[in-house]
């Protein structure tokens, strides 16, 4: 992140430009991965920006909004069972958005991550699955 470079918010799509970027009220020439920052930009009223929103430079692979997930979900303490429909909230970086089970891959070791059961009906506590999740608002996350 460099003052001068455009930028794009995503899941709006709002586009802008860096006016300054800032650490302790001192300039930086620019911010890295890992940096706490703080950042001036033009003409976007900050009631414009919302929590979980991503700023990625417009010109080198900007950041989308995702139809669906693959996530590694492991239940820790959930009456009952959860099956493809179930939509709790999930919290992914900054972004709190409720997000349904649009199916479950597999069911997998918590440890060792390998497969346990390929396509089961349910999860239920202490078991771990991988799944394809929907968010049910405009949402980004990154890949790793």
């Amino acid at each position: 992140l460099r003052p001068n470079m455009t930028v794009l918010f995503a899941p709006s799509g709002i586009t802008t430009e860096v006016k300054s970027v800032e650490m302790h009220h001192e300039s930086l020439p620019e911010a890295l991965p890992g940096d706490n920052v703080g950042f001036n930009i033009k003409n976007v009223s900050v009631k414009d920006i919302r929590r979980g929103y991503v700023a990625s430079d417009v010109k080198n692979d900007p950041a989308k909004e995702c139809e669906s997930f693959t996530a590694q979900v492991i239940i820790l303490n959930h009456p009952g069972q959860i099956g493809a429909g179930y939509s709790p909230v999930v919290d992914c970086h900054t972004a709190h958005v409720a997000c349904k089970f649009a199916e479950i891959l597999s069911k997998i070791d918590r440890r060792t991550g390998k497969e346990v059961e390929a396509s089961p009906k349910f999860v239920k506590s202490g078991d771990a699955c991988m799944a394809v999740l929907r968010p049910t608002k405009p949402m980004c996350v990154e890949t790793f």
